[in-house]
């Protein structure tokens, strides 16, 4: 196991009585997050504070039920059995894959992780899918570790105000508050530390790991006393505005994370880029080979054989561009001493139109990867399309998935297992074969629609208590009185049709479409015997006025009184949030403006509960959608070919989302047999769960990974 070849420090600020101190051990590997037995266990500490977010490790700190659960002997018996289960989970031998083995591990680098809402190391889709693909490699006991940053400020957390403003939030992570532990030097045994020449300066940077079940994740931090203190502000904060500290946080990423494998004594079998952001490491692993004696030709021949990107996003701000004047001062004090020339790595970094006064992050990977992929069929085409012409190197596809033991909600996935599909210690269904397209799971089908239609109902019903003490929360930070609270907790109805959209707000993902037709949106929200509810969430990035000003126009619809009970912002989106949605919603929206949505994971999850899409064509749903002799899994808004301009092309899907909700979705829903159930509907629902289970799971994903870009890395 990969973990094991990490030292790392004991965590002696951590005390627990002797009875418990194999919690201790379930407490600091966070596979916690995703296996049940021991989430309730840890629950169980101090549920309130557990619920509201507060990390394990926290509670071990902290609760004064400590020491009474160290005296309740069947509460121990528990502790032994999840933490025996958890040693046999990681005593499992590693797999040998293509581009992977124990003494050549893939590596993967990513800017951010979501692996749980305690810790908000991420900003959204793309941490999130870094999170899953490493808790997939741990179920699947592939060779496989991550590379990040400890961000001590982490993402923002978002409040809205009165009016509607997003405002933001830095809350300081306390390592000991989480499942970290400083990395040892295996040399010395001290605190590990790797060193970057910086103008005038070297930056040290120190090492934490966390353990994702078998996977370490190896977080960069320079926020520590060795460093000067505008040095020790690089690491603070998720995508930093400033293109000097970004460039800097990205060095750390790139630079400092290949020193850190070199200082373990581990040589990747592989290097998968998750974005541009870590691309410096490329220019390290450059360095270290020339200094060695290789060639430049062989050099770079030799990385490319080991490199791999994967690109999320066609809309350019997703692809971190630099001035070279401040990528040349940087570069200067790293490559001093190499025979490598700055201005020949800058040349490599031309963007689409040659200029030599940018650096582009994504174009440097392109040039030195072997293998490049976009996140689902359509996005890697256009990923094609933009970058072969710019770098003449192909750019193919892995479309995304979804760690399936995170985002199952408890209700579907019990009657899931009760059919034979098992999702601990890792995911295993039997499937059926398709002469075209990718297997699906079709022992759905064994499911009865009204145990079907119970569980989703429940899980429903979780939403709304969910939903309702978010909501409650938000607005007593607003002054409403308790008259205006009890009513705002009395507006979400289990019988009613609920639409789900939480994403990111960006001005291309276009959250307010439904609101195009007032009157038209309205006569479908008051339908008689038909009530309907929306329900937002979602960031705009701290730059993107354009796209706080999206979240202020949906969340005034909620304050208007026509839409005031039928259209819901939930604040501060984050995993928990997410969770709660994607499992209990009716329906699930995406309109984003095609083709510029990579993927679009958040509608993988619902439609693995059983909650279909009716969504544009773009991303994971233009190959995802079925109707047809093999069953229909959801619904198709829009058309594949765009409209002339922007304008006609949002009239255009607003009025066929319009239609597609009025004359497909509601009378199907809405059609009941004599025991309440929508038999119909419900066919739609097995069919998106059979659709989506393993296709777009990152058991799925992982097996393409290795066949299609980890082999091409031998």
């Amino acid at each position: 196991m990969i973990l094991n070849r990490i030292p790392t420090l004991p965590r002696t600020d951590l005390q627990v009585p002797p009875s418990l101190e194999l919690l201790k051990k379930i407490a600091l590997n966070m596979h916690w997050a995703w296996n049940r037995e021991a989430l309730d266990l840890l629950r169980e500490i101090d549920p309130v504070r557990f619920d509201a977010g507060l990390p394990p490790v926290s509670l071990l700190r902290e609760s004064a039920k400590i020491e009474r659960l160290s005296k309740d002997a069947a509460y121990i018996k528990r502790v032994e059995h999840v933490a025996g289960r958890l040693q046999a989970y990681l005593d499992t031998p590693d797999r040998e894959w293509k581009g992977m083995s124990h003494e050549h591990p893939a590596a993967y680098f990513c800017a951010e992780y979501g692996i749980h809402e305690s810790f908000a190391q991420y900003c959204g889709g793309l941490g999130i899918l870094a999170g899953d693909h490493c808790k997939e490699a741990s179920d699947q006991h592939l060779p496989f570790l991550g590379i990040g940053i400890f961000y001590r400020l982490g993402y923002f957390r978002q409040s809205i105000d009165q009016e509607g403003r997003q405002e933001h939030v830095y809350t300081e992570f306390d390592y000991r508050d989480h499942a970290l532990q400083r990395v040892a030097d295996p040399k010395t045994g001290a605190e590990m530390f790797v060193e970057l020449q910086l103008p005038g300066r070297v930056l040290r940077v120190a090492v934490w790991c966390m353990a994702i079940g078998r996977v370490p994740l190896l977080l960069l931090d320079t926020n520590i006393p060795e460093n000067a203190s505008e040095d020790r502000a690089i690491s603070a904060q998720l995508y930093m505005l400033g293109r000097e500290t970004r460039f800097l946080q990205e060095l750390v990423l790139g630079v400092g994370g290949a020193r850190v494998l070199s200082t373990l004594g581990i040589e990747p079998g592989v290097c998968h880029m998750n974005e541009g952001h870590s691309a410096l490491l490329l220019v390290e692993r450059l360095r270290e080979m020339v200094s060695k004696g290789a060639s430049w030709p062989k050099a770079c021949k030799e990385i490319q054989q080991r490199s791999v990107l994967t690109i999320h996003t066609p809309v350019p701000e997703g692809n971190e561009r630099f001035d070279t004047k401040l990528v040349k001062m940087i570069l200067e004090p790293i490559m001093e001493g190499s025979s490598i020339k700055v201005s020949t790595l800058l040349k490599m970094g031309r963007d689409s139109v040659n200029d030599p006064n940018v650096f582009d992050m994504t174009a440097f990977a392109l040039r030195l990867s072997k293998a490049a992929n976009g996140v689902s069929i359509l996005h890697g085409s256009t990923a094609h399309n933009t970058w072969h012409p710019v770098v003449g190197r192909p750019v193919g596809a892995v479309t995304n998935g979804v760690h399936m033991p995170t985002w199952l909600g408890p209700q579907v996935r019990a009657l899931y297992e009760g059919v034979g599909a098992t999702f601990e210690p890792a995911t295993a269904l039997v499937l059926t074969a398709r002469k075209q397209g990718r297997s699906v799971w079709s022992k759905i089908e064994e499911v009865d629609d009204e145990a079907l239609w119970l569980a989703h109902v429940s899980q429903k019903r979780a939403l709304i208590e969910f939903a309702n003490a978010r909501l409650v929360k938000h607005h007593v930070r607003h002054g409403e009185s308790p008259t205006q609270l009890k009513e705002l907790a009395s507006y979400l109805d289990p019988d009613a049709f609920i639409i789900g959209f939480a994403r990111r707000f960006a001005p291309y993902k276009r959250a307010g479409l439904l609101f195009t037709d007032s009157k038209r949106i309205l006569r479908l929200l008051r339908a008689t015997g038909r009530p309907v509810q929306i329900i937002y969430s979602g960031k705009a990035h701290p730059g993107d006025r354009v796209g706080q000003g999206l979240i202020k126009d949906v969340f005034e619809k909620t304050l208007d009184p026509q839409f005031k009970g039928k259209v819901f912002v939930l604040e501060d989106h984050d995993i928990a949030v997410g969770k709660a949605l994607v499992q209990g919603v009716d329906l699930w929206i995406n309109n984003p403006l095609r083709p510029l949505e990579a993927s679009g994971t958040s509608g993988m999850k619902a439609a693995a509960n059983g909650v279909p899409n009716a969504s544009i064509l773009d991303g994971w749903w233009d190959e995802a959608f079925e109707a047809g002799t093999l069953g229909q899994n959801g619904f198709a808004v829009g058309r594949r070919e765009n409209q002339k301009g922007r304008a006609e092309q949002d009239r255009f899907d607003a009025e066929s989302l319009y239609r597609v909700l009025e004359r497909e979705v509601a009378p199907l829903y809405w059609q009941r047999d004599e025991r309440g159930v929508p038999t119909g509907w419900l066919s739609v629902m097995k069919q998106a769960i059979a659709t989506s289970l393993y296709a777009f799971s990152t058991v799925r994903m992982l097996e393409d990974y290795a066949r299609d870009m980890y082999s091409d890395a031998d």
